[in-house]
């Protein structure tokens, strides 16, 4: 068995960054951008006021002062006049000022008869405009990896940037193997389950950026597992979810050998997810993971999204585990690293008496993993322990 270090190692070598394909901005939120890109324009285009008002000269700025309204200026019409000595002209929240003037005095400051208007109240400092290019300049760039938000769409829409380069999406094929397994909202035989890890996989690789693709439930033949192979072979990455062991219905290790695998490791020792095969099948990597429903989703926190990550051009350098104080004592832990579905609230952290790794319905409690090392000792409440959070 090699450490989960290693493996997470051994799994980042069987990927590589995928290529660059343009998308229109309507579709670019969620993706990767791959390559720089820059704003076309500056933002704000021109000096526009901040408030409606008067837009006028500051040097004549002061209570008590009259002017005479010459013109208006509105978001998208400007006044194409200058202001002069002893005029303003009436202005609108994100509209040019005009040329002359370089203050605006709030409307609330003001008082008005016909096209007059005299500063009521104190003006203060401020002069209510934005400059040009106060937020962004013509050249200003947004460089990658970076995940695209909402507000990066929003930014490179004001950029005038109609096309992103985003990395392309690693295609991910998930295939379920085994006779005892059918499908959500088929009739399950008296000795049947309904498959849940694919669809649990395939939630959360997606939300990590994978183009996430469910084959055809493998039965336990040679011939079943070969056609889904098969169907799978395009995908940039394989994950099977059982038959990776070594009983006498685990069909992953040999058939994939027979196809042509090229076996990076086999075994990992960590609870849950020992019984972990990975390595490379023609084009495409391969992970088998086990069949346990806990096992696989655990494994895909740690060692799938990071495969995904990789193929995606981002940063895989592991993030440091967060620390939080025990609120519940815990026993000494064996030989391998342990992966407990824990709780957190205000006072710290406590693990499920319940590990069993059959039990979805805990891990759809727990809000992070507790990671024991290996032969840590019994830990008392108060001491700090390392999560990872979910």
């Amino acid at each position: 068995m090699i450490t989960v270090t290693q493996a997470r190692a051994l799994l980042l070598a069987l990927t590589a960054p995928l290529g660059v394909e343009d998308v229109p901005l309507i579709r670019a939120a969620g993706r990767v951008l791959a390559r720089p890109v820059t704003a076309r324009r500056n933002q704000p285009p021109f000096a526009a006021s901040s408030m409606d008002g008067y837009a006028m000269k500051r040097a004549e700025v002061e209570r008590h002062a009259m002017f005479k309204v010459i013109g208006e200026a509105a978001a998208g019409h400007s006044f194409n006049g200058t202001v002069g000595p002893g005029q303003a002209v009436r202005i609108f929240t994100g509209a040019p000022v005009p040329d002359g003037a370089d203050f605006v005095v709030i409307q609330e400051d003001i008082t008005r008869t016909g096209d007059l208007i005299t500063i009521a109240n104190e003006p203060g400092e401020k002069d209510n405009i934005r400059a040009e290019g106060g937020d962004f300049s013509t050249g200003t760039t947004i460089s990658p990896p970076l995940s695209l938000r909402a507000e990066d769409i929003a930014l490179m829409a004001a950029m005038n940037i109609p096309t992103v380069p985003v990395a392309r999406k690693p295609i991910v094929a998930l295939i379920s193997t085994g006779d005892e397994l059918v499908m959500p909202g088929e009739t399950p035989g008296p000795d049947q389950i309904i498959v849940s890890n694919t669809f649990g996989l395939k939630a959360m690789l997606e939300t990590v950026g994978a183009d996430v693709r469910i084959m055809p439930i493998a039965r336990d033949t040679v011939t079943s597992l070969k056609t889904t192979f098969e169907l799978a072979s395009s995908a940039d990455l394989i994950v099977t979810i059982g038959g990776a062991s070594v009983g006498d219905h685990d069909l992953v290790a040999p058939v994939s050998a027979e196809l042509g695998m090229e076996r990076s490791f086999y075994k990992v020792a960590m609870r849950p997810g020992k019984p972990l095969m990975a390595g490379k099948l023609g084009r495409s990597a391969m992970v088998g993971l086990p069949g346990n429903p806990v096992s696989a989703m655990i494994c895909a926190e740690i060692f799938i999204k990071p495969m995904i990550r990789a193929m995606l051009g981002q940063d895989t350098t592991q993030a440091d585990l967060m620390t939080a104080p025990l609120t519940a004592p815990l026993a000494a832990n064996g030989p391998r690293e342990h992966y407990m579905r824990a709780q957190l609230d205000r006072n710290g952290i406590a693990a499920f008496d319940n590990q069993d790794s059959a039990m979805l319905s805990v891990l759809a409690r727990a809000d992070a993993l507790l990671v024991r090392p290996a032969n840590d000792p019994a830990r008392a409440i108060g001491e700090p322990v390392a999560y990872l959070p979910l």
